[in-house]
């Protein structure tokens, strides 16, 4: 079993994987000043018994370290993933100088498309792993230099995300995209190809500007989209598939058993028609189960 868990964390990223192996993971960073310690305290909580914990990075934009300065302080990240680049800032915040930090230290670990490595993605003798793959970058590919390049030189650097990949045998496969943005996307839709997935996390927090593109969407023809917290007018909110939105439903946990995801959510009056109703209590605020 794992517990996979979407912090509603206003207009930003941070997720937190509590693995079934002897891992635990976390996704992007976003803490709002008055949660701060609330959300670290809750991290630390969860993460205490796992040897192996590692911070996953899907780029340096304010709404993905937001609060990186004070989760190094408080858990000493010792595990730190990104893409490789020399990504600048004009004005560096303190959460961008530790980002760069870290990412320049020999905590980090450099992603890209299939990359190997002890307890994220093999196992041994000593541990089992952590179920986690990267289906992008394709490092030598002209669009992902491009992004590179641009985030060297201060600009944006939502398209030097990777695509993570989480599954469990037997059991769910989820997919995290970042900030990609729609229009390179559509650059290099014909470059990879993509799995099913039953749980999908809309890129660019669910905006417009990050819309999947369709040849994506029919080959991984996802269960469930999870559809961020940006403002309600740039969501896109996916018509033709099952959707959870951030916004409405808060924190989303999701209970991942053999065959099935039972999912909570923190706002008691959220709730889908799309979902088993398995009359579970594990936490509060049960919304339903996703049965494969």
């Amino acid at each position: 079993m794992s517990i996979v868990k979407s912090l509603s964390v206003g207009d930003g990223d941070m997720f937190y994987i509590r693995h079934g192996s002897d891992s635990f993971s976390i996704i992007d960073c976003c803490l709002p000043e008055e949660d701060m310690e609330t959300i670290v305290k809750e991290i630390k909580g969860e993460s205490k018994f796992k040897r192996i914990v590692r911070f996953i990075s899907t780029h340096p934009d304010d709404d993905h370290i937001m609060g990186l300065d004070y989760l190094d302080s408080e858990m000493k990240i010792l595990n730190f993933y990104c893409v490789k680049n020399k990504a600048v800032k004009p004005d560096e915040t303190m959460d961008f100088q530790r980002y760069c930090k870290l990412r320049d230290s020999d905590k980090a670990f450099y992603l890209y498309k299939g990359c190997l490595r002890k307890w994220l993605n093999q196992t041994d003798d000593q541990r089992g792993s952590a179920g986690i793959n990267i289906l992008w970058p394709i490092t030598d590919n002209k669009y992902y230099k491009e992004a590179l390049i641009k985030a060297e030189n201060g600009e944006n650097p939502n398209n030097i995300s990777p695509i993570v990949k989480y599954s469990m045998d037997n059991g769910v496969a989820m997919l995290w995209m970042g900030d990609l943005e729609s229009g390179f996307m559509q650059n290099i839709k014909n470059d990879l190809s993509l799995p099913e997935v039953d749980v999908l996390f809309a890129p660019h927090h669910g905006r417009d500007t990050g819309k999947i593109p369709k040849e994506w969407l029919d080959t991984m023809n996802p269960r469930i989209i999870i559809i961020g917290e940006a403002p309600s007018e740039h969501l896109n909110y996916y018509s033709g598939y099952e959707t959870i939105t951030q916004n409405s439903a808060g924190d989303i946990i999701f209970e991942c058993l053999t065959n099935k995801v039972h999912i909570y959510v923190s706002n008691e009056h959220y709730s889908v028609n799309f979902l088993d109703d398995e009359d579970i209590y594990t936490y509060s605020n049960y919304i339903g189960t996703l049965n494969f």
